[in-house]
């Protein structure tokens, strides 16, 4: 997804009232709460997105009302995101909806495990959100016919949808922000240390918690479940093919984009996005004219999903805009001066904020506390990759991307494809997790590997 940088200019130099960050900490609470006090009302999309327009209705006022010199800016920038987040995320929702994988996989923990650990190399080849498209469908056809399979989205969601994007600039928009501000492009493949100790251990959690789960539904069912997972109908084969060359084109499409946009297309950011956007619909319209109907009905294909998420951010991109101005303003006040303190801050307001910013904001901060340990440095935020010529700049940058890419787990709202692959699991009749459910999922498992990787590699 494009994001350009935040612009050093006066328009950044306001920093909004601290009442206004408490729209948006209401509205992660409405989107924690409501699921549990009032199931049925939240069930509606278009009760969604009157919760949506309650919570934001207060920041538009202070944008265009109160702050109508600078506010308007800072919603049209947001507005620009989340055209191309949205636009991205349904362009890949509707090209990989188009892949069937006919026959079935068994849903076994050997093969499940499997799908996780090639979901873990994918997500630094075509992204965390082109990852997790194409492979959570066939992962639920596997395990269909097995009564307890929460866990198995869960632990997707932790490696696939974010803990497997962190090799690559391709991987999660934070590290490609890095890239266009000067982070070489084999740079994140010096994090091959911190992918592998997490996805690891999170691969070897699954395996024992799933052959956990699924000797107990052997003990507690009736007849074989493993036999009955081993058996497989027909031949497997992949139907929409076709589709891989459109997935192909997303990705030439961003790294293009984003490496040449501003030098050799463009230096107007409405015309790169207007082109990306453009180019994604293109390759969406391409998919669903190529594919079979039939295709997509197999492979239980629904616009429900994709909705869900658009209605939900929306009110997300509104209310967060004033918390990201706080944070540009005053992260450096927070006292961040260690490895361990900016894989932390980083990766705690990556869980509740949009981690790309959050990235941008808090490698700011590094550049200045470098600046400071060694006068003359004269290193920008518009040129990350200077921080490399310095060992404590590259445990910071190390630490920020760490943060901003494990800890996106941490919530459904962390990072897009969490709640994409939350609602294609619903849609298969997956009961999945409140948004405080799932928590407890992460800080029970994600925490305290997080503890591990501060120990590791940041003390």
């Amino acid at each position: 997804m494009l994001r350009d940088p935040p612009e050093p200019d006066r328009v950044h130099a306001v920093v909004p009232p601290a009442w206004s960050v408490i729209p948006f900490a209401a509205y992660v609470l409405a989107i924690a709460l409501l699921p549990l006090v009032a199931h049925r009302f939240w069930e509606s999309k278009r009760n969604k997105l009157a919760v949506a327009a309650a919570a934001s209705a207060p920041v538009l006022v202070y944008l265009l009302a109160v702050e109508p010199q600078h506010g308007p800016h800072w919603l049209l920038h947001s507005a620009k995101e989340y055209l191309a987040f949205i636009v991205l995320l349904g362009a890949l929702f509707v090209i990989s909806g188009g892949v069937y994988l006919r026959g079935s996989l068994a849903g076994t923990p050997i093969v499940n495990s499997g799908v996780l650990a090639l979901g873990a190399l994918l997500a630094s080849l075509i992204g965390t959100t082109g990852a997790s498209m194409l492979l959570i469908r066939p992962l639920l056809r596997a395990n269909h016919t097995r009564e307890r399979k929460v866990h198995i989205v869960v632990f997707f969601i932790f490696i696939v949808a974010n803990g497997g994007g962190l090799l690559t600039p391709l991987g999660d928009p934070p590290l490609f922000l890095g890239f266009l501000r000067g982070v070489p492009f084999l740079w994140t493949f010096r994090l091959f240390g911190p992918w592998l100790f997490v996805n690891a251990a999170l691969l070897v959690a699954f395996n024992v918690l799933d052959q956990i789960v699924l000797g107990r539904e052997e003990r507690e069912r009736p007849g074989a479940q493993l036999e009955e997972l081993q058996k497989v109908a027909v031949p497997l084969r992949i139907e929409g093919a076709r589709n891989f060359l459109w997935l192909a084109g997303v990705l030439a499409l961003i790294f293009s984009i984003g490496t040449f946009g501003k030098s050799q297309i463009s230096a107007s950011e409405d015309v790169l996005v207007a082109l990306q956007v453009g180019g994604m619909l293109l390759l969406a319209a391409l998919s669903l004219a190529t594919t079979r109907r039939e295709t997509r009905v197999a492979n239980g294909f629904t616009w429900s999903p994709i909705v869900e998420v658009a209605v939900v951010f929306v009110g997300i991109f509104i209310t967060m805009i004033p918390a990201l101005r706080l944070l540009e303003a005053r992260g450096a006040q927070l006292g961040v001066r260690s490895g361990w303190q900016f894989f932390w801050a980083t990766g705690v307001l990556s869980s509740f904020l949009d981690n790309a910013p959050t990235y941008l904001s808090f490698a700011s901060v590094a550049v200045g506390v470098v600046n400071e340990a060694n006068p003359g440095a004269g290193l920008r935020p518009d040129a990350l990759g200077g921080l490399l010529a310095y060992p404590e700049g590259v445990l910071y940058l190390t630490a920020i991307s760490c943060g901003a890419v494990l800890m996106g787990a941490n919530t459904y709202i962390g990072n897009g494809p969490n709640f994409m692959v939350k609602s294609i699991a619903e849609s298969a009749g997956v009961r999945m997790p409140s948004f405080l459910g799932y928590m407890a999922w992460s800080c029970l498992i994600l925490l305290p590997l997080f503890v591990g990787v501060t120990l590791v590699f940041f003390r």
